[in-house]
C-alpha cells in the first residue's frame, strides 16, 4: 500500500523560510517522478515543483529562485526547502508520485500524477 505524508507545514512570516518533508512508503518502484502541489482557497490545485528520475528539476514561475525540490532515495523522502516566502505562498501542500515518463508529468501536471498525500498547511503572515 502506497503512503505519501508530508509534514514540516505552520505558519510563517513573510520573508521567512522553512522545509516540508514527504515521507513515501511502499513505493517499490525505481523510476517515477514526483512533485509538489498547492491549493489556496476558492483556487484550483497548481504546480510548485516537478523532479524527475533523472533529477530534472521543473518550477513553476512564482517560485522560481525561492523554492527548491530534493528528493533522498535512502530515505525515501521528498523535499521541499521554502525561503523568502510571501503571503501568497500561503495554501494546503501536496506532494505526489507518478510512474509516468519525465516529460509526461512536466507537460501534463496534477494529471500526471495518481498518488498523493493528505497535504500540510502553510499560511504565510
Amino acid at each position: 500500500h502506497v503512503q505519501l505524508v508530508e509534514s514540516g507545514g505552520g505558519s510563517v512570516q513573510a520573508g521567512g523560510s522553512t522545509r516540508l518533508s514527504c515521507a513515501i512508503s511502499g513505493w517499490t518502484y525505481s523510476s517515477y517522478c514526483m512533485g509538489w502541489f498547492r491549493q489556496a482557497p476558492g483556487k484550483e490545485r497548481e504546480v510548485v515543483a516537478l523532479v524527475g528520475s533523472g533529477g530534472r528539476t521543473n518550477y513553476a514561475d512564482s517560485v522560481k529562485g525561492r523554492f527548491t525540490i530534493s528528493k533522498d532515495n535512502a530515505k525515501n523522502t521528498l523535499y521541499l526547502q521554502m525561503n523568502m516566502l510571501e503571503t501568497e505562498d500561503t495554501a494546503m501542500y501536496y506532494c505526489a508520485a507518478s510512474l509516468a515518463s519525465d516529460n509526461w508529468c512536466y507537460e501534463n501536471g496534477a494529471a500526471a500524477f495518481t498518488t498523493w498525500g493528505q497535504g500540510t498547511q502553510v499560511t504565510v503572515s
